[in-house]
């Protein structure tokens, strides 16, 4: 039988996190990937772990997730640790996961720390429905498109960012989302963790003149569903009713649909939008 690869979530910050199951199933199997053995050993050495470790990293996700996966269909069970938190977010996790299943090996899952959590529940904003971003993109083009994609987000948002580019980014978030209702979360677990609920571009006003330290979170309240009806109806009160149900007739609907999407976009009855079809 094939072993099984277990993703073994690891404290945050404080060590008191550990699960008594997780150190039980980090003693019981035969390898442990960790995304940097070098941090790793820390933790394995303070819960008495003597397991062997190996590196699964954003570096070698591809060709180690091959080997891992050759290892498990010998027999052999696996833990997956990252540097801290939940394996498979915002790291290469879920790389692995996903050979193992096409392999047909069972992954299990054990709970614990996750960051974006609890700067979730800690963080004053709603909790219902929620978008995780994780470290926005890099790349410039990639990076605006995501953004751009946040006007619209009506859920509350998660962003994972280094101290050294929390102002360059929240620089990027006001010009985007403007005054939007925000929570700075910082240090989570840790001895000067704290959550400062503000604004962003209040949060930009303070960092600029306080220096950023420790990882950082930063959860954003989504827009709501009225001012996003009230933006998309400023936005299609710049053209004409008649120009406005072109382009819905130029995209093959008829008459009778396309006065429905005009009236739904401007936030008007239909019967008050049918009638500017009659000439066309």
């Amino acid at each position: 039988m094939a072993g099984k690869l277990y993703l073994v979530a690891t404290p945050i910050g404080n060590l008191e996190d550990m699960t008594y199951r997780a150190v039980r199933v980090l003693k019981e199997v035969n390898l442990i990937a960790a995304e940097d053995t070098r941090n790793s050993i820390k933790l394995l050495n303070h819960f008495d772990i003597k397991t062997p470790m190996t590196s699964y990293h954003e570096h070698n996700k591809y060709e180690k997730a091959d080997e891992l996966v050759s290892i498990l269909l010998e027999g052999k069970d696996i833990a997956e640790i990252t540097d801290a938190g939940t394996p498979g977010i915002s790291d290469p996790g879920e790389e692995l996961v996903k050979k193992c299943y096409e392999a047909g090996i069972e992954v299990v899952p054990i709970p614990g720390a996750c960051a974006a959590i609890n700067a979730l529940i800690a963080s004053g904003q709603p909790t219902r429905r929620f978008a995780f971003e994780a470290f926005l993109p890099t790349d410039k083009k990639e990076r605006k498109c995501v953004l751009d994609s946040l006007k619209t987000e009506t859920r509350t948002m998660i962003i994972y960012e280094a101290p050294h580019r929390l102002i360059k980014t929240l620089k990027e978030l006001v010009e985007v989302l403007g005054e939007r209702e925000a929570t700075v979360c910082r240090e989570l677990t840790k001895k000067h963790e704290t959550f400062f609920l503000t604004t962003l571009d209040k949060a930009l006003e303070y960092y600029l003149e306080n220096e950023p330290k420790g990882e950082c979170i930063i959860v954003i309240k989504g827009i709501s569903g009225e001012t996003l009806a009230k933006e998309n109806a400023q936005k299609w009160e710049e053209i004409s009713i008649a120009d406005h149900l072109k382009i819905y007739l130029n995209q093959g609907k008829d008459k009778k649909e396309a006065a429905k999407l005009v009236a739904k976009d401007r936030g008007v009855s239909k019967r008050e939008i049918y009638e500017y079809t009659i000439d066309m």
